[in-house]
């Protein structure tokens, strides 16, 4: 089970969905979060703040994992952008399941899914779960 992670509270709802499906089928959860590099950098700059956050958030959800009982790894990724990261990331590890987090978003007034999670959509090839926050 894949579980991208940026630090945000929609981060919990993914990996408590992860750890109970993981505990269930015996399965193990890889937490990643990516930093978005911009083009002006070379993709393996040294960013870091960004780097920081990262290790941070990906601390955060191994500690979250270890108190459900579950096997977590985690990884730091560095990409152009993030949904083709994902996806690399789900081929190359071979999982069944990503599941990702949402804050809900509103743009033009409208809710919006974002970028990323169209992207997972449309070119994921497991199923995604998307868990959204709730709008209060």
């Amino acid at each position: 089970i894949l579980v991208p992670v940026t630090g945000g509270d929609s981060d919990k709802i993914a990996l408590q969905l992860a750890c109970d499906v993981a505990r269930q089928y015996r399965a193990k959860v890889y937490a990643i979060h990516v930093i978005e590099v911009k083009r002006t950098l070379p993709i393996d700059a040294e960013i870091g703040p960004e780097l920081d956050k990262g290790e941070e958030v990906l601390d955060e959800a191994e500690q979250f994992a270890r108190r459900a009982n579950v096997s977590i790894e985690s990884d730091l990724l560095q990409a152009r952008e993030v949904g083709p990261a994902i996806v690399d990331e789900a081929v190359e590890r071979s999982v069944d399941i990503v599941i990702v987090g949402l804050p809900y978003k509103r743009k033009f007034g409208e809710f919006s899914l974002g970028a990323t999670a169209s992207y997972l959509l449309k070119n994921a090839p497991c199923q995604v779960w998307i868990c959204r926050e709730s709008t209060v």
